[in-house]
């Protein structure tokens, strides 16, 4: 992989992403539907700070907006982060089947390529429940934009579950595979009602419209 994928446009992103290269991968593609949602949501902030309309909840939408950044960067850091470790596990894999140290460097590689996705998921659940705020809050001629953010943040959170559960199942520990799989499985019990919830609502609020 030359360069960080972060600093690729989106045509060479999707480039990469279609090529026989390992990655990027879906880990990746989860992010950047993830930083998406988190930006989708600073959008309908940044076209509601300065209404009068809306000057009772300037602070507030304030703060949404610094998550927001917070939450954008996050993900599209987490993208090269996650190429980052499945290229030493992918080597693992290509240690000879008799060499002794095979499995706990494969065990221990796989563990690692966890993280950046379990991570995935906790920062876009912070994205649901800003996005749930905006929707709240927020102007009211933006509400496509929200529920479009919701849908992204969505799929990021679900996708990033699969870039888990992919890892965890060859996973030798099944204690530890157990614990990571609980936290996954949580956070999608619980954010992908919410998200769907604000798209469901900014639907209706659209087609109220007519």
């Amino acid at each position: 992989m030359e360069g960080k994928l972060t600093e690729k446009s989106c045509a060479k992103f999707a480039e990469a992403l279609a090529s026989e290269a390992p990655v990027p991968g879906g880990g990746g593609a989860a992010a950047l539907v993830g930083a998406y949602g988190a930006a989708l949501c600073a959008m309908a902030g940044n076209l509601t700070i300065g209404k009068k309309k809306y000057i009772s909840v300037k602070e507030d939408i304030r703060k949404v907006l610094e998550r927001c950044a917070v939450c954008q960067k996050r993900l599209i850091e987490l993208a090269d982060e996650d190429a980052a470790v499945f290229e030493p596990l992918a080597q693992a894999y290509s240690i000879p089947k008799n060499d002794p140290e095979r499995e706990n460097v494969l065990e221990k590689m796989t563990k690692q390529a966890c993280h950046a996705p379990l991570e995935m998921m906790e920062t876009c659940c912070e994205v649901i429940a800003v996005l749930e705020e905006m929707l709240e809050k927020g102007n009211s001629m933006l509400v496509s934009d929200v529920g479009c953010g919701a849908l992204c943040s969505a799929a990021a959170l679900e996708a990033a579950s699969m870039n888990v559960f992919v890892n965890t199942r060859t996973l030798r520990d099944r204690v530890a595979a157990k614990e990571i799989e609980q936290k996954a499985d949580s956070m999608l019990d619980t954010y992908l009602v919410r998200a769907r919830k604000v798209a469901e609502e900014s639907m209706e609020r659209l087609r109220d419209m007519r």
